[in-house]
């Protein structure tokens, strides 16, 4: 019994050792685009990896010392020819081992709640810094708006946010609303998933500790579109935000062998969903176009920020996302190509 005991100790060290590489390794370069719990990049994140390997050793152990004792006991106590077929004795109780079934099982889940409630309080009850950036986070059917209130910035999809320097903390802060049905904003590696419901605002923060590109979902089902309604968000140096901040606060600007396919987008309805700073277009229903080629993702992350791309999403938007809310607008190809065009300006 003592050997088997030790023997299951020894498995659950050997995991944990084995599996600390996956979850605390930091990647080799500074871009990451992936979706792994295990290698989390910001405070959040790396307090719910924790609690979550905590609970995974915690159950592996239990699993490794019920084994064990089941295949001792299987072992131990199998049936033998020389029993005879003889019934053999019989327990009916045993006030130890009714005490060790009890009070053991509630000691376990008293600790997981405990290690549970303190990595919420920690980031629910966040308090935040002075320095700290604000960001309004919308859901829309099926696409993500963001907000920077205080610099005066509107962008879709791909939101960009400054890396925090542990000595000079710089966490982002997003306050969570829905313009429609429930949504679900989840960065795994920034932070844990936090639901958008209409009317009742939420917040999550993040502090992102080196840059790249950081991959998330809709990680709640909000319609026929939920599993392509991706999210980027860019985590740049200081002097790169800041940059990006001051490119993304410039109107847009006029191109002059664009003109044509100016007055095909404020002629037809595209004016009426999509905003473009500078020019009439003031649209709310769509995303804002101000900048449009500065992202490298069109549809909500559905397909790259290309020529042929663009086309055929304002040709046929059902062809790259079926069920899409944004209609076909039928333009001929002429006009098809100026409207293309006068999107290309758009930096």
């Amino acid at each position: 019994m003592k050997s088997s005991l030790d023997c299951a100790w020894r498995i659950a060290l050997l995991l944990f050792w084995s599996a600390k590489p996956v979850w605390s390794a930091e990647p080799s370069g500074s871009t990451t685009q992936s979706t792994n719990i295990f290698s989390p990049a910001s405070t959040p994140a790396k307090s719910i990896a924790d609690l979550s390997v905590f609970v995974l050793i915690i159950t592996g152990i239990i699993f490794l010392v019920v084994f064990a004792l089941l295949l001792y006991s299987v072992v131990r106590f199998r049936g033998r020819g020389m029993d005879g077929g003889c019934e053999p004795a019989q327990v009916y109780g045993s006030m130890q081992i009714e005490l060790a079934w009890t009070i053991i099982p509630i000691l376990i889940v008293v600790v997981l709640f405990l290690a549970t409630a303190r990595v919420i309080h920690a980031v629910q009850d966040a308090p935040e810094p002075a320095g700290a950036l604000d960001v309004i986070a919308i859901g829309h059917q099926y696409w993500w708006e963001f907000r920077y209130a205080k610099l005066g910035v509107v962008t879709a999809n791909e939101l960009h946010i400054p890396v925090s320097d542990p000595s000079h903390p710089t966490p982002t802060f997003l306050r969570l609303l829905s313009a429609d049905t429930d949504h679900s904003f989840w960065v795994p590696q920034l932070a844990g998933k936090t639901d958008l419901i209409p009317n009742h605002p939420n917040r999550m923060w993040m502090d992102p500790q080196r840059t790249g590109v950081f991959l998330g979902q809709c990680a709640q089902y909000c319609g026929t579109q939920h599993a392509k309604m991706l999210l980027r968000v860019s985590v740049d140096g200081p002097e790169d935000f800041a940059a990006w901040v001051r490119a993304q606060q410039k109107p847009a600007v006029e191109d002059a062998g664009a003109i044509a396919g100016k007055r095909v987008f404020e002629r037809n309805a595209c004016m009426n969903c999509h905003a473009v700073g500078g020019t009439p277009a003031n649209g709310r229903f769509g995303p804002d176009l101000t900048h449009l080629m500065s992202r490298a993702t069109i549809a909500a992350g559905a397909a790259e920020n290309t020529h042929d791309n663009l086309r055929l999403w304002i040709q046929d938007p059902s062809a790259i996302k079926p069920g899409s809310l944004m209609p076909a607008m039928k333009l001929s190809d002429a006009d098809l190509d100026a409207v293309v065009s006068y999107m290309e300006t758009l930096h």
